[in-house]
């Protein structure tokens, strides 16, 4: 008996709660996007290191309504740790990139060679809507941090001209050593057609 199926589609609508603490070594990497190709919205986080973390994190990810939602309270502390597998020495690394492909739009948040880092970071997401003729779509992010290491916060945002890219803001704040952040980015598209999108943009 030979049973015919239909294409499988992915889950459109995803949601993560986690609560991560320990000491040790710890890698994580989280990937999401609501539409293909450079379209609807993306986010990409990566952390790895050894020592003491405590970590809350909230994901959301909704393909039809084509937004994303995260929030991040966490706390890194590093040393060496050795167990009978072997020896793990890295300084912490924490990066995080989301754009907006709709509103031409781009942040990141990166740490590190990190000895200490307390940090609560907020983003939100909105896509160009399927069933509207005005495209409001943007980013809002929080950062707050407190950090003894390398940190890089950034934003672009870019629209597309009849030749080239036209940059309307850039935003790149790099610091080494210790260091106390608080920095709140707002960018925003309101106009009536959504057919211009950017098909490139760089993680800050």
């Amino acid at each position: 008996m030979i049973s015919v199926l239909g294409p499988v589609e992915a889950a459109n609508h995803v949601y993560e709660r986690s609560v991560i603490e320990g000491v040790g070594y710890r890698s994580h990497e989280i990937v999401g996007q609501t539409a293909e190709g450079y379209s609807g919205q993306k986010i990409v986080g990566r952390i790895s290191g050894s020592g003491n973390f405590y970590d809350r994190t909230e994901f959301e990810l909704n393909v039809n309504q084509n937004y994303i939602n995260y929030t991040q309270e966490a706390s890194f502390e590093y040393f060496p740790v050795s167990y009978q597998t072997g020896t793990y020495d890295q300084k912490w690394k924490d990066s995080l990139c989301v754009i907006n492909y709709d509103a031409g739009a781009v942040v990141t948040e990166q740490y590190s060679n990190v000895e200490s880092l307390e940090k609560v970071t907020t983003i939100s997401t909105v896509g160009a809507g399927n069933s509207s003729d005005v495209n409001d779509s943007g980013i809002d992010a929080s950062f707050n941090s407190n950090v003894i290491g390398v940190s890089h916060i950034g934003w672009l945002s870019r629209e597309k001209g009849e030749k080239r890219y036209i940059e309307i803001g850039r935003s790149v704040e790099d610091t080494t050593g210790v260091f106390s952040i608080d920095k709140y980015v707002q960018l925003r598209k309101n106009e009536s057609s959504s057919a211009s999108r950017i098909d490139w943009l760089p993680c800050m």
